[in-house]
Order: C-alpha cells, then structure tokens, then sequence
C-alpha cells in the first residue's frame, strides 16, 4: 500500500503499477510478448490487491459492457466487480465509498467525449479521477436473425455514433434504439422478435446472438478511455495528466481566453478541452481542460493559483500517470 494524496494507503496505486509494467516491458526478452508478461503480472498485482483489503470496482453494467472489459484489463480476476445501470450510479458509488473504485468511461477516438460523464463530475466534483484506461473497441451486429429481417437496433449513444456509417448503408430503414449499455442492447436482443445489439463479440457469448457483421465501427483504430474513480489521487510520477473543472464570467470579454492563456505562460499543454452546461444559468458553461503535468507539479501548483483570478469556480478533478495507449 502507499499513500494518496489525502494521506490515506491505497491499495491501487497507478503510478507504481506502471514503473512496474514499465520495468517488465524493458526486461522481457521473449518468448512471450510484452503485453502476455504484462497480463501475467496483472493477474500477480491483482491478487496481491484482493489479499491486501475487500477491494470492489463498480462499472457499467450488465456484465459484458466495454467498461467491464476495460475494468478486468485494469484490475483482473481477483477482484470483486459491481455492475451499475447507470453512469451516475457508478460516480456515486465511488463518492458514497459504495465500492472501493469507480470505472467510467470518458471519451472515444471516434465519436468524441462521454458527456454523462462530464455532467455527473458537474454534479459530484468530490470524487477524484487516479487513473485512466485505454481499451481498443471493436463493435458488431448481433442477432437471432439474418440481416435482412431486422427491424430494430439497440444500443449506446456512443455505439452509434461510431457504427453511423455501417448503419446507414446496411440498414437505413431500421430504428434505432439508445439503452444505457451495448450489454443491455444485447440483453434485450436476445429477448425480442427482429431486434439486434451493436455490442461486442463477448457479449454474443454471453447472450447466446449471432454475430451478424463484425467491426462495423467506422474507425479502425477506434479506442475508448475510461477513468478510474476514488477517493483521491496519487502523488506526481513525472508524467501525469490533470483534469480542471472551471466556469469563467461570461460577461467579460476574453475571459475563457485569458484563462487559457496562464497554461501557456506556465509552459503547460493542454491536451483536451470540452464544456457542458453549468446548470446554474441559461447559457452559462463548465469547462474541463486536460493539461499534461500533476497538481503538485511546480509549474502547475502556480497557473492554478493564478487562473483562479478569471474563474469563479476552479476544481481539480483529479491527476493521474498517463498511459500509453
């Protein structure tokens, strides 16, 4: 265990986990590969963590989303997992200390970021972000039926998006359905006359569907990342990401731009930036910035002191090691 930034041990500490992975990758000279050794080690770490404390890591649910696979990639078999049907609930399961850690997802390479996600942190900017995930996403078509007899698409929002262009050209005339997971599209497939699931080949398994099309997604490289949730971060690694929640007054002019411009004075780059309804007032915005550096990094300790004279609100929703796709 070592500690958090609170002062309170943790039993998942991300940036040791990658000096570890790190270590084995510049280690191993065969035969196996770099990430079979990695897989090997993840499985160590994770019934070192289960010995250590009753550790549970709420997700997306049911079983069989992407956010379980991401979640199983970041922690392993050892490990006690609780499906959520909802974003939230797994925010708030997180806060609440529900679970021990939180799995969500936050954005895709295809179709952008995850908004629920960035509403709830609106909502709940208590709990902190420790660590993200990188989980390739491939998406399919299943079915009890052939593609010509179906009549009805379940899926996520997010699914979707990155599966637009395969729909629209197999099947333009069929309605399309958002449920809250690819797992419950593919549950509630498997239950109704020609209906289908964009989800995953594991979930087909699981389901008992056929795959009708595989890796209708139209990026080929499409990639989701997840954050994991707790209680608070981790200490500086050296190469850590930040995540900033800010409104500025709109009223002024060149606020958000005077805002950034301190990033830019501090030598700071910004990887990410989105916004979303402040909820406050009509036409009034929070901002979420993604900058390379740690809280307590010199540099990134003094731009957040300075920027908080152009915001009205500043929260750090966490630092966390960056990892490699």
């Amino acid at each position: 265990e070592e500690g958090s930034e609170g002062g309170e041990p943790e039993v998942y500490v991300p940036g040791q986990e990658k000096r570890v992975f790190e270590k084995v990758r510049g280690l191993n000279q065969g035969p196996l590969s770099g990430d079979s050794v990695c897989a090997i080690y993840r499985e160590i770490m994770s019934a070192s963590i289960s010995l250590q404390s009753d550790v549970a890591v709420g997700y997306l649910g049911p079983p069989g989303t992407f956010s379980h696979q991401a979640a199983l990639n970041r922690f392993g078999d050892s490990i006690a997992y609780v499906p959520y049907s909802k974003i939230e609930d797994v925010v708030h399961a997180a806060a609440k200390e529900e679970v021990t850690y939180g799995l969500v997802p936050i954005e895709n390479s295809t179709f952008g970021a995850v908004v629920q996600t960035l509403d709830i942190f609106v909502d709940q900017p208590t709990v902190k972000i420790r660590a993200e995930v990188y989980l390739p996403v491939t998406q399919s078509l299943l079915s009890r039926y052939q593609l010509s007899a179906i009549r009805k698409v379940y899926s996520h929002p997010q699914a979707f998006g990155q599966s637009r262009r395969w729909l629209d050209e197999h099947l333009p005339h069929a309605a399309r359905v958002d449920v809250s997971s690819t797992a419950k599209a593919a549950e509630l497939a498997a239950s109704e006359n020609y209906a289908a699931a964009i989800s995953s080949e594991v979930c087909a398994s699981i389901y008992q569907l056929d795959v009708v099309a595989k890796d209708i997604t139209t990026a080929r490289d499409n990639t989701t990342r997840f954050f994991v949730l707790g209680q608070s971060s981790d200490g500086p690694t050296g190469d850590d990401k930040s995540l900033l929640m800010f409104t500025v007054d709109h009223r002024e002019p060149g606020a958000l731009c005077c805002a950034l411009n301190v990033f830019a004075k501090h030598k700071i780059n910004q990887t990410a930036i989105n916004s979303r309804p402040s909820r406050q007032r009509q036409w009034h915005y929070m901002f979420f910035v993604e900058i390379i550096g740690h809280a307590q990094d010199a540099n990134v300790s003094s731009a957040l002191e300075e920027i908080k004279s152009y915001c009205l609100d500043l929260v750090v929703l966490g630092s966390y090691p960056r990892q490699s796709y």
